[in-house]
């Protein structure tokens, strides 16, 4: 039931339905508790159009929300990480995508945690790279049947191979086979999943190793590039074996926020909206 339906039933206006909502919130969600906290998730949502940008931070272990913040910097953590000194927390791990703000805010604050970068975030990067290597290619070819055969391959490239279709895997592999330097980057991209199904860390770091060569060796600019990256960001990577961690539970937060917005066409208070959110690891929770 939304704040308006419960201000109608009962006489009231919207805005002291909002106000004794807001005060309930307050009251029990303002300052998630912190003891046993371990694991965390930090990520993103996009709070408004134009770049407009909020950070949450998950408990892992409880999928609750510990923090809002408005932002996307340092800055935009620095209250978060007051809490976490003030209750002597100890924080083992924290997942996490490669945003360079983030990483310096744990470093900063939290220098004992593990950070894990999360292996999905890791996929989406590999698979924008191959992409932009998909588009040069179309742009670069001058035959005109191969050009033919790369139009409308992008869904194709980026889907899993397993999920494809038997028409839909001869005309990906056919439009392979005449393009070896899109192959390379193509099963490259399906061989790194691979990365987090090793048997221990150690294979894991032997494994990512041998793809880097790989990669090096195909010559491919952007694939070296996306190496370079990952070799940077080893160990933040390999530590995902350490505690087997990612932001995924954090992602579908972010999907259940964005349904939040929209059912109330956006927030116009920004300590109400972050309440609201607090409360969302209650499912039965739906007052708008």
């Amino acid at each position: 039931m939304t704040i308006e339906d419960v201000a109608y039933n009962l006489g009231m206006s919207w805005n002291t339905v909002k106000n004794i909502e807001k005060a309930y919130l307050k009251q029990y969600f303002s300052k998630p508790d912190l003891s046993n906290v371990r694991r965390i998730a930090i990520d993103e949502f996009a709070a408004a159009k134009g770049h407009v940008y909020m950070t949450v931070v998950m408990d892992l272990d409880t999928t609750r929300v510990l923090y809002v913040g408005e932002g996307r910097d340092q800055q935009s953590l620095k209250k978060f990480w007051k809490r976490i000194r003030k209750k002597k927390v100890n924080i083992e791990a924290v997942a996490m995508d490669m945003w360079p703000a983030y990483i310096s805010s744990v470093l900063n604050n939290c220098p004992d945690a593990d950070i894990v970068f999360d292996r999905f975030h890791i996929v989406k990067m590999l698979n924008t790279k191959l992409d932009e290597i998909r588009r040069d290619i179309y742009r670069d070819e001058t035959q005109y049947n191969k050009r033919d055969l790369l139009k409308g391959t992008r869904w194709l490239l980026l889907m899993n191979n397993a999920n494809l279709k038997d028409k839909s895997k001869e005309r990906l592999e056919e439009a392979l086979r005449v393009n070896k330097p899109l192959a390379a980057a193509y099963y490259l991209k399906e061989e790194l999943k691979l990365l987090w199904m090793q048997i221990s860390l150690e294979n894991a770091l032997n494994f990512l190793e041998a793809w880097v060569a790989r990669a090096y060796e195909t010559g491919i600019n952007k694939l070296r590039e996306f190496a370079n990256t990952l070799m940077a960001h080893r160990t933040g990577i390999i530590n995902w074996y350490k505690h087997y961690i990612s932001t995924a539970p954090l992602e579908g937060l972010n999907n259940k926020i964005k349904v939040l917005k929209r059912k109330a066409y956006g927030y116009r208070d920004m300590e109400f909206f972050k309440l609201k959110i607090y409360a969302l690891h209650l499912s039965r929770y739906e007052l708008l």
